[in-house]
């Protein structure tokens, strides 16, 4: 459990370590606190107690449920105190075709061999309850989103305002949660690389002619994960049209509010807009992934088809010379060049001439060429 203060105005982040806020921060400012999903079990009624203390209104029990709830898919809730947004965000445990590991190969590292990279996706809920001088944020454990944001702020409350480069300090709780929920999906378009050069890998071993693909069920994992990931998206961009929605119904008590709403309503569309580039970017994948396996069928029915023909038009022209041989085997005692000493050269000279008219009329009528013959 960590608390924070944030005074945008003062340019001011402020530590409060793992101690429990008793009263609502100065005008300007607001509380963050973030925890993990055992402590808010754990120290559920001290929070309630502090959340009636400091915002005037604890969590429901449908909504605490929903906090705790590890696998609830995204969604997002509001009451007239507070609103409710769960959220997943994208885990990639493997190393090797991370985005990271990706550009220190670029760097002069060697580069990993492709992997179903798909087949390790997972994702985890982190919730998010909004009051208007509070932000609650429950974690996974360990979760690196929470850590990286409590170092930009550190690092902006380092950097003077005003001085080129420094970070302006989310001015509300909202804020400070849609920046959080931006970067979440800017983790979903990292993984574009990633799946684009996975798809690449099936598809030139898809397509190669003379190779044998053997990786099926490994394509097929990669499309289920492709599906979970796009109803897992589909589920983030109802959450998110669902938040802007109830942006709507906030009051506008004066020009400065007015304008902080609609810096939200921008923020909020353009985290919308993300998700929705990311499904977009899912479905073409699929469709990409869809379009290589029948590719691959067509090519190896047209081989097949090739190899078949070629075969064909060997056996026709083998045909006519087993009709030869099949007459001059017959068992009859007088049959045409039989018992003279040149016909056997008079027969052989002959199917050689029946089978190379047929190769050239067989070659002429594109029965046969140099591709099909190998």
């Amino acid at each position: 459990m960590h608390l924070l203060r944030i005074h945008p105005a003062a340019h001011l982040v402020e530590d409060r370590g793992t101690a429990l806020p008793s009263a609502a921060p100065e005008p300007g400012s607001f509380w963050w606190l973030a925890c993990e999903r055992t402590e808010l079990e754990a120290r559920l009624p001290e929070i309630q107690a502090m959340l009636q203390a400091v915002c005037g209104a604890p969590l429901l029990d449908l909504h605490v449920s929903d906090l705790l709830n590890a696998h609830i898919p995204s969604t997002s809730d509001y009451t007239s105190q507070y609103d409710v947004m769960l959220f997943h965000r994208l885990v990639d445990s493997g190393a090797s075709d991370s985005p990271a590991a990706i550009r220190a190969a670029g760097k002069g590292g060697t580069a990993p061999p492709p992997t179903p990279v798909l087949q390790r996706v997972r994702t985890q809920p982190i919730g998010f309850a909004v009051y208007d001088q509070l932000l609650l944020t429950v974690h996974p454990p360990a979760c690196p989103l929470q850590q990286q944001f409590q170092q930009r702020l550190e690092t902006a409350r380092q950097v003077p305002e005003g001085r080129p480069g420094a970070a302006k300090l989310p001015h509300s709780p909202a804020d400070l949660m849609l920046r959080m929920l931006n970067q979440m999906v800017d983790g979903y378009l990292d993984l574009r690389r990633v799946m684009t050069r996975q798809l690449d890998h099936w598809q030139l071993s898809l397509l190669r002619p003379r190779a044998k693909f053997h990786d099926w069920s490994a394509v097929l994992d990669a499309r289920l994960a492709l599906h979970q990931l796009d109803e897992i998206c589909e589920d983030q961009r109802g959450a998110v049209q669902d938040w802007i929605e109830a942006m709507d119904s906030w009051p506008d008590d004066s020009g400065h509010d007015r304008r902080e709403h609609e810096l939200l309503r921008v923020r909020s569309r353009d985290v919308l807009e993300h998700i929705e580039r990311v499904i977009h970017h899912v479905r073409r994948i699929e469709q990409s992934a869809e379009a290589a396996v029948q590719m691959h069928f067509s090519s190896q029915s047209n081989r097949a088809n090739d190899i078949m023909r070629t075969l064909t038009t060997l056996t026709a022209v083998f045909l006519p010379l087993n009709l030869i041989a099949a007459i001059f085997g017959m068992n009859f005692e007088f049959i045409p060049w039989i018992h003279q000493s040149h016909g056997f050269w008079w027969a052989m000279a002959s199917m050689g001439l029946i089978a190379l008219a047929l190769l050239v009329f067989f070659w002429r009528r594109r029965y046969l060429d140099r591709n099909s013959l190998r």
